[in-house]
């Protein structure tokens, strides 16, 4: 083969991306892993990939070949829910979700008001995410437009593939964070229209959840879907008993909490829903033949003592689900300790996440969800080229453990049982190094 594009750079270190869904049994076609691997970029998008051995002998003279020998090629990784305006309220001890939001939560997001401060902790957002080596993500944040304006300004300048929308709330909340129907239509429009499609960033229509919305506001956002088709949407379902409890009370109509969002339209493709830890068969069949998607956000579930999500049943349903930080109720910007949750929620239930398929979960799994597969999550030629790359020696131990493993799987399994921020050796957007300070 030959390559003659201009802009050419090679990265050389073993190498590892999906094709599919590993699934339970870590199917050998699924995936494609190289132990001394060549990435090619060419001007920002994947020109290739294979062994270093063939595919060194026909790089043109000039090209920049950057060696990350010993160290893990990955796609960048992509959280499937994560709240940048909850960025200060990490690690919040209290009480369980409905009582965690009232006391944490709504008073941090009422300061999202002021441009100055959203910019200041967008900024800081986006840094921890590269510092973690997360490459795009499906993001909340506030009922504020300034803090949109805010997020995507800084996602514009980064170059980021991101997803975000206003937060839709008009009820059961303080009165500084609540907008109104016509508002939340007015609101949303004018962001899609100013942002949707935009450099690497999509809009997603935001409900907070159905707890949040009249049925008032609920027929507009319903109208919003109806007008914008493809557009993402994003809200929370079936998370805490306590919860589900209250959207029994609210809709006493509803055969489900999921139910709700059914009546006003909004299953369907890229449509992401956080948690459905609580739902039942049913529900779980229907979001399955709907198209919609859950968000498994294991530390968020585990702190806030809402549930574990239950993998198997979403198999055998055939629902599509990915894995979420789902900061600050989540307590690690890190998907690879998000990953080694997973894995113990899993162990929890009886069930098995095996190292692969959480490593898939975390990189084509999320792309899948959010319909991006055919630009982000693995290295098939054309596709953009963010990615990371994993240091197993990073501290002591993971070195030694790393060293002591008898296949990728066991490797895999350390760097998620073990490993964090200081894993992340680079971060790269559009093929070029993007990190902050570690």
């Amino acid at each position: 083969m030959t390559h003659l594009e201009t802009g050419l750079s090679a990265f050389r270190a073993r190498i590892l991306h999906f094709i599919s869904d590993p699934g339970d049994h870590d199917s050998p076609a699924s995936f494609e892993y190289f132990d001394d691997g060549l990435l090619l970029v060419n001007n920002g998008l994947i020109a290739g990939i294979g062994p270093a051995a063939e595919m060194l002998p026909t790089l043109p003279p000039a090209t920049t070949i950057v060696t990350h020998r010993d160290r893990l090629i990955l796609p960048g990784f992509v959280d499937t829910h994560i709240h940048y305006a909850q960025t200060d309220v990490i690690a919040s001890a209290g009480k369980q979700l409905l009582d965690w939001l009232e006391h944490y939560t709504f008073p941090v997001e009422r300061k999202f008001a002021a441009a100055e401060h959203a910019l200041e902790v967008a900024e800081f957002f986006c840094d921890e995410l590269l510092r973690n080596g997360t490459t795009s993500a499906l993001v909340y944040p506030t009922v504020h437009k300034a803090s949109v304006e805010a997020f995507f300004s800084v996602c514009a300048k980064r170059n980021l593939r991101m997803v975000s929308g206003k937060v839709l709330m008009d009820r059961n909340c303080p009165g500084y964070l609540s907008d109104t129907a016509q508002s939340a239509y007015n609101d949303t429009s004018a962001l899609i229209e100013k942002w949707d499609g935009q450099y690497r960033l999509n809009y997603a229509i935001t409900p907070r959840f159905a707890i949040t919305s009249t049925e008032s506001q609920l027929d507009v956002i319903a109208q919003l879907a109806g007008e914008h088709p493809d557009m993402y949407i994003q809200s929370h379902l079936a998370e805490h008993l306590d919860e589900v409890a209250l959207v029994r009370r609210l809709f006493p109509w509803s055969r489900s909490y999921l139910d709700v969002y059914d009546r006003y339209g909004l299953l369907r493709n890229r449509a992401v829903y956080a948690h459905c830890i609580h739902l039942d068969e049913l529900d779980v069949r229907r979001m399955a033949a709907s198209g919609a998607a859950a968000a498994f956000c294991p530390t968020s579930n585990l702190y806030l003592g809402s549930g574990l999500f239950n993998i198997d049943r979403a198999d055998a349903a055939r629902m599509p689900f990915a894995i979420a930080t789902d900061v600050g109720g989540g307590t690690s910007f890190s998907m690879l300790r998000t990953l080694g949750e997973a894995y113990k929620v899993a162990q929890m239930c009886q069930q098995r996440l095996t190292p692969l398929r959480a490593f898939y979960l975390a990189t084509l799994g999320g792309a899948r969800i959010l319909g991006l597969d055919d630009k982000i999550g693995n290295f098939m030629p054309g596709n953009e080229a963010d990615f990371i790359v994993l240091d197993p020696y990073a501290t002591p131990l993971t070195a030694r453990r790393s060293r002591s493993t008898n296949n990728l799987s066991e490797w895999l399994c350390v760097l998620m049982t073990l490993g964090d921020d200081r894993a992340i050796a680079e971060t790269y957007i559009l093929g070029q190094a993007s990190n902050p300070a570690h």
